[in-house]
């Protein structure tokens, strides 16, 4: 069980990371910048919000299967797959709720802090940090949605044990067998990770 739930945090919080590295930027430029076609790109986030996991997972396998466009990098079935698939599919939770944390900070903020001779990218992280609880929750949110999901880690990591078997494809394999116990006691790990962030996160934002 402890290999397993290592193997979930590592892999959800790696596609985290990777979430947060290219979602942070997009937030940033949706949440403070005004350009033509803003609210479009903010509707299609808020949209993909409700991306079904098994409908990335499908087209995420059709590109890294043997027969893909990405088939010679020899990626499906192997952590690098699971962590791919869930950043693509948090990405869009980090980016809108980050956007729309941002876009409630006070524009005067960035007005005082570029009078007083801050550059446009201090300015800019002067607003995430007045945005600091909106950013933690987002960050958490995302993570726990990658921790919890099972579609894309089923369908890109195969569940192969001692590899990619994490805590969700594990509940669902065990379930199968009749293992009810288990199923039950790696839920109930599941659920406590998932409690303590969300919990730790408002406590830090709160700061």
């Amino acid at each position: 069980m402890l290999d397993i739930v290592l193997r979930s945090l590592w892999v959800s919080g790696t596609a985290t990371a990777l979430a947060t590295a290219w979602g942070l930027p997009l937030a940033l430029l949706l949440g403070l910048r005004e350009f033509r076609g803003r609210r479009v790109v903010l509707n299609l986030f808020h949209t993909l919000l409700g991306l079904p996991t098994v409908t990335l997972g499908l087209l995420l396998y059709l590109l890294l299967s043997s027969r893909g466009p990405l088939g010679p990098l020899h990626l499906l079935y192997t952590p690098a797959a699971m962590m791919l698939g869930q950043a693509l599919l948090v990405t869009p939770i980090l980016v809108s709720l980050l956007a729309d944390a941002l876009r409630a900070v006070d524009p005067a903020l960035r007005d005082l802090a570029r009078t007083l001779g801050a550059s446009e990218r201090q300015a800019s992280l002067a607003a995430l940090g007045e945005a600091r609880r909106g950013a933690a929750l987002a960050v958490v949110a995302s993570f726990n949605r990658a921790v919890s999901e099972l579609g894309v880690a089923m369908m890109l990591g195969g569940n192969i044990h001692g590899y990619t078997r994490v805590m969700t494809t594990a509940i669902a394999l065990e379930t199968a067998r009749g293992e009810i116990l288990l199923s039950l006691q790696l839920a109930a790990v599941l659920l406590l990770i998932v409690f303590t962030l969300s919990l730790v996160a408002g406590r830090l934002g709160g700061r």
